[in-house]
């Protein structure tokens, strides 16, 4: 929560944004969207609402044209889903009958991103990482009997597939889960991916989740229990089966393949929620093209608006104010349109898309890729800036999608006169690739990049961004009291303004690399 008092935040709006401190109206954006009074700015709250009208405004005034369905406004309805976890319980049933207590919180937390069966009861099967990924010959499933059983699995896989690839089939396991018959999916969190301390994450299970409510976008169909267990608590859940979790996460660690094998043991399910459809917007404003030949091609440049709300208490703070995820990123969303369509129209249109419901997993980006609401044209490339972390002095950029497209020649053409690195993920065990809404477009075919300021693993600038998210990632200290590289920031987004230009002027469409995983989804 800041310490930002009511008056100060209106006197700060009010002071002319001359001769101060590098990045500006940048930061007054965020002062603005990340401020006490808008509360997190969780999808389908009026401080959502408050945060989406502010943008439509900033697109009108930058000159940007309506984009939406509904003016600048892309209405979406979702299925919320909340917890009653003094109505649920989760035990494992042992041979011979005896029934052991899981703890929901301490050791096990439901997920409502799925909509759960009332009760499931189930055998269980250890099936390594649960995946099936063709490229690499890897299939943790073959040999397996998982028909109307629940498949427990450590997050992550071997090293030897690529992180890209590793990424995106994480992303669809539940689709070849279900084809194999399961019923539901035990996740235990691998702690070289886990970016917040279980006893922070476990905070968030109070938290609504939302589904889109067209099924024909619903990927978690037919999943009847989901459950995210605590690695900390997890030997518990291979009792009797031969194994320890200790002795899988050090073949994890090593990159290995993981044994598989059933666990003597019944999972008893039972889930009780509150659900309603609640309705949220993505906004749209569009910057025409100047060739007549290239206009109806569209880059789209996207950050997501929403964050994570008001939640449980950590010291005393309710208020996850979500400055840098993301009202970061939708700054430099509005000030990239304010700065392009004052330099004149581009070859190729671009369409700024400030999108819901990200922290409920990449929906409103899923939703727009899917269902564009522009007329008339085709995406053909996306530049998407999500928690970009300016803590330090830009010297590098980390770039997601880097290896898989040629728009990272456009990036580096434009880098190079500035003496900035351009790096792939030094950290491909988060699966930050699949985790914001870049990922939506690459499914969809669309070529896409993210980029943040880089860093080199193990660096101290690396150590900077590990204490950030340990202390702030998804907490009420990512507020405006907390110390950011303005000038950094201000670099980034003269970066990335360069970048949407290049792109949109380049004389080809954009292109998947020949030997890119993801040029089988180009349309």
């Amino acid at each position: 929560m800041s310490r930002l008092s009511s008056l100060a935040f209106i006197l700060l709006l009010s002071v002319p944004l001359v001769a101060q401190e590098p990045a500006a109206k940048w930061w007054a954006h965020i002062v603005f969207l990340a401020n006490d009074s808008m509360n997190g700015r969780d999808t389908g709250s009026p401080e959502h609402r408050k945060a989406a009208e502010y943008i439509a405004a900033e697109f009108k005034k930058a000159g940007l044209e309506p984009g939406g369905t509904n003016g600048y406004f892309q209405p979406i309805r979702f299925r919320s889903r909340r917890i009653v976890e003094a109505q649920s319980s989760l035990a494992l049933v042992r041979p011979g009958g005896a029934v052991e207590t899981v703890v929901l919180g301490d050791e096990a937390t439901f997920s409502m991103r799925i909509e759960p069966a009332p009760s499931v009861e189930a055998p269980i099967v250890f099936a390594g990482y649960g995946l099936q990924v063709p490229e690499a010959k890897h299939d943790d499933l073959a040999g397996l009997d998982l028909k109307g059983k629940i498949v427990l699995l450590l997050t992550g896989g071997p090293s030897h597939i690529p992180g890209p690839l590793l990424a995106h089939y994480q992303s669809i396991r539940w689709e070849y889960l279900k084809k194999a018959g399961a019923v539901g999916v035990f996740s235990i969190q691998n702690p070289k991916g886990q970016d917040i301390p279980w006893d922070r994450s476990k905070l968030s299970r109070f938290m609504p989740a939302l589904a889109i409510a067209d099924p024909a976008l619903d990927e978690t169909l037919g999943q009847q229990t989901a459950v995210t267990i605590n690695p900390a608590r997890a030997e518990r859940f291979f009792t009797g089966s031969g194994h320890t979790f200790n002795e899988l996460l050090a073949l994890s660690t090593d990159g290995k393949v993981l044994p598989r094998f059933a666990i003597p043991a019944t999972a008893r399910v039972k889930v009780a929620i509150d659900a309603k459809t609640i309705e949220s917007d993505n906004v749209v404003g569009v910057l025409r093209g100047s060739d007549p030949a290239l206009r109806n091609e569209y880059v789209a440049v996207s950050a997501h608006i929403d964050h994570v709300g008001v939640g449980e208490p950590i010291g005393g703070d309710r208020i996850y104010n979500g400055a840098m995820d993301n009202a970061s990123g939708i700054a430099t969303l509005i000030e990239t349109a304010a700065a392009a369509a004052a330099a004149g129209a581009p070859k190729r249109s671009l369409v700024f898309v400030a999108v819901t419901a990200e922290e409920k997993g990449l929906l409103g980006s899923r939703y727009f890729a899917n269902r564009p609401s522009i007329a008339g044209g085709t995406i053909v490339a996306n530049l998407n800036t999500d928690m970009f972390l300016p803590l330090f002095p830009l010297k590098s950029l980390v770039v997601q999608g880097l290896e898989e497209s040629d728009l990272a020649e456009d990036l580096k053409r434009v880098a190079r006169p500035l003496a900035i690195e351009v790096l792939s993920d030094p950290e491909p065990e988060r699966n930050a690739f699949i985790r914001s809404d870049q990922y939506s477009f690459i499914k969809t075919g669309v070529p896409a990049l993210s980029l943040k300021v880089g860093f080199v693993k193990g660096s101290p600038e690396h150590q900077t961004v590990l204490k950030w998210r340990t202390e702030r990632y998804h907490a009420p200290s990512d507020d405006l009291d907390q110390p950011i590289n303005r000038q950094a920031a201000e670099n980034f987004g003269t970066i990335y303004l360069s970048v949407v230009q290049a792109v949109a002027n380049r004389p080809t469409r954009p292109q998947w690399n020949g030997d890119s995983f993801f040029r089988r989804f180009a349309r």
